[in-house]
């Protein structure tokens, strides 16, 4: 019996070594399965594709031509001629001003040409007279000085009569206050009755010319260069002007298309910002002067671009771009790049990638550098290639 009991411990022992070193396997497999465990990451293939090339700025209308209507002659209006709001032409006759003290001076003035003219025929026939009597000796030189000067000052009497006869009719012209330029009128500032005169500072109604119209583009010096750099380098043609469209207040796309024009010369100093032209087609007068609207320069086509999506994208302090790709051998890569500027919710990218670059674009919280990935083909897809 003492013998069994010496050999039970031992025997005891063996088993239980047996036993742990059977489950030890186990055990290890369950430590490390968790991290053997791949993380899932969604990508997007990159593609190249055509996106239209454009920068949206506010922007304000402007008329073509603006007309101030003022009177030249001093009176009381007698009748205003136009309807505010309307569209008026050239020459139209916008406001009469009482005509009669006008017309009192006309006939003064003609009466006096008259008697100018009557007093330089008599005064002609004299001194043709006298001419001839002077050269018959029957008359001194003086006698026929004093005729040819007073046919002479008669001949002057006639053009100072002219001119009055003239000037009365300007004034008398006058009164009839016509539009300078076609375009749409405004608001009449005096009514029947108000006295207006020829030095007041106050217009009696504006004239805008509404069709076509100018847009004012308020931008940064810096686009302005861009575009005259694409000029440069022929992707933009200075015969082809780059085409603006404008949103309008409400929201709705005005329906036609505007190119531009005018470019400021001098760049403001405060804002550092110049100011661009473009010119618009306005039949049914829809864009009025002083205006703001949305205008969007269509700088051209860009043929062979690549979009990443802005959430693949990180910045560091300095402004440096990054993000994760994932290589063929599912590991991950970081990758820095260039972005040119955004279009819708992508980066346009100047360098770093390529076409057929998977770009992971969720997951990443769970990955670095050197990590080998799992891609969920469901959540993964192309890039979209409509910009």
């Amino acid at each position: 019996m003492s013998h069994q009991h010496k050999l039970l411990p031992g025997l005891a022992a063996v088993v239980l070594t047996v036993f742990l070193s059977a489950c030890q396997p186990d055990a290890q497999e369950q430590q490390q399965a968790p991290g053997q465990q791949k993380p899932a990451v969604s990508v997007v293939e990159l593609v190249e594709q055509s996106v239209t090339l454009k920068t949206e700025l506010p922007a304000r209308a402007v008329a073509v031509r603006r007309a101030e209507v003022r009177p030249q002659i001093n009176g009381i209006i007698e009748k205003r001629l136009f309807r505010e709001g309307a569209m008026v032409e050239a020459g139209e006759q916008l406001y009469q001003i009482e005509p009669e003290i006008y017309d009192a001076d006309l006939q003064t003035a003609q009466a006096s040409l008259k008697r100018a003219q009557a007093n330089l025929t008599s005064t002609q026939a004299r001194e043709a007279r006298y001419r001839d009597l002077l050269d018959d000796n029957a008359i001194s030189q003086q006698e026929y000085d004093d005729a040819l000067a007073s046919f002479e000052q008669a001949q002057a009497e006639v053009a100072v009569s002219k001119s009055e006869v003239a000037m009365a009719e300007i004034n008398l012209k006058y009164t009839r206050v016509n539009a300078p330029i076609a375009g749409r009128i405004g608001q009449s500032y005096f009514t029947e009755g108000a006295l207006v005169s020829a030095q007041q500072e106050a217009t009696m109604a504006t004239i805008h010319q509404l069709d076509p119209i100018y847009v004012d583009i308020p931008q940064a010096s810096k686009i302005l260069l861009n575009l005259r750099r694409q000029v440069m380098e022929g992707k933009l043609s200075e015969d082809d002007n780059p085409e603006v469209i404008i949103t309008l207040e409400d929201g709705s796309k005005y329906p036609l298309t505007g190119q531009l024009q005018f470019t400021e010369v001098d760049v403001n100093q405060n804002t550092g910002s110049v100011v661009m032209r473009a010119e618009f087609d306005n039949p049914e007068g829809m864009l009025l002067p002083g205006m703001y609207v949305r205008a969007e320069i269509i700088e051209g086509r860009k043929d062979d671009a690549l979009l990443v999506p802005q959430k693949a994208v990180t910045f560091d302090r300095e402004g440096n771009a990054t993000l994760f790709i994932v290589n063929g051998d599912n590991q991950i890569e970081q990758r820095k790049l260039s972005v040119r500027r955004a279009i819708g919710q992508n980066w346009l990218l100047r360098n770093g990638l390529s076409a057929g670059d998977r770009v992971v674009i969720e997951g990443l919280q769970n990955i670095a550098d050197g990590d080998t990935v799992q891609i969920d083909e469901d959540s993964s897809r192309q890039q979209d290639g409509d910009a």
